[in-house]
């Protein structure tokens, strides 16, 4: 995993005062990989430097790559994978022991945690129930990753009563992750209303014109609304991530005023 050498060799400088712990572990972020034959190199360290563990990307590999690739993290409290299809899962579940939530095309080590790590809520929602399955990427995501989610689910701009009858769940949100297709107008609404960052996300649903989702792609990088970032098209994964560092962010800043002298 880590150099033996390498590591020694800074051990030894700083026990002869040569290099501070404070600058042997900036060194150590930056430190350890482990190759899994000839496909990956597994980042031991990414939660060291991120905050967050490295995610297994299931599109694209193979079951026989993502179980050894699992196998290589099983000393992690939780590992997860991403656009895992159900047959791709049944083909994991016969080697790993797994959860699967197949909305979310997502398997982890671990069931969903029943008390939050970090403080605050994520609100995440819907313009519909056809932005489901990336929406739910990004509550389980946020879930896993130990955050509390609120789901709000199909409030439209079509019926935008049904978003202001749920204005409740804007309010009790820190950060607000909102998934639209079609036009995408959603974004904008929800950003009008709230007082948190949003993190909107296109999805790919709509008619042919809505060129699999760059129409509302295009919709939120244009908004007038202020406070808005987006991520890419279908991307629940990367906006719960976004939405988690923003949380912990605060936190942190929370920390330096507590430790500020007066």
């Amino acid at each position: 995993m880590t150099n033996p050498d390498a590591l020694r060799q800074m051990l030894r400088n700083v026990a002869a005062g040569d290099l501070s712990p404070d600058a042997a572990l900036e060194k150590l972020k930056y430190f350890a990989y482990e190759p899994v034959e000839d496909f990956a190199r597994v980042d031991h360290h990414r939660a060291l430097r991120t905050g967050f563990p490295e995610v297994i990307w299931g599109l694209d590999k193979t079951p026989e790559q993502i179980i050894k690739i699992f196998q290589a993290m099983s000393a992690y409290p939780c590992v997860m994978a991403t656009r895992i299809a159900p047959e791709v899962y049944a083909q994991l579940q016969q080697h790993l022991e797994l959860h699967y939530y197949e909305q979310a095309q997502i398997c982890a080590t671990t069931t969903l945690p029943s008390v939050p790590r970090y403080p605050g809520q994520i609100g995440i929602i819907t313009a519909g129930t056809a932005d489901l399955p990336v929406a739910e990427e990004a509550a389980v995501t946020a879930n896993l990753c130990g955050f509390k989610v609120q789901r709000l689910w199909d409030v439209g701009v079509a019926g935008i009563h049904r978003l202001l009858n749920n204005r409740d769940i804007i309010a009790q949100s820190q950060v607000l992750i909102v998934v639209a297709g079609m036009e995408g107008a959603l974004g904008s609404v929800v950003t009008g209303l709230a007082d948190v960052p949003v993190i909107a996300v296109p999805t790919s649903v709509g008619y042919g014109a809505s060129f699999n989702g760059l129409a509302p792609l295009l919709t939120m990088l244009n908004s007038c609304a202020t406070g808005m970032g987006v991520v890419n098209i279908d991307n629940g994964f990367g906006a719960a991530m976004l939405a988690g560092q923003i949380l912990r962010t605060g936190e942190k800043l929370k920390d330096l005023q507590l430790s500020e002298p007066n």
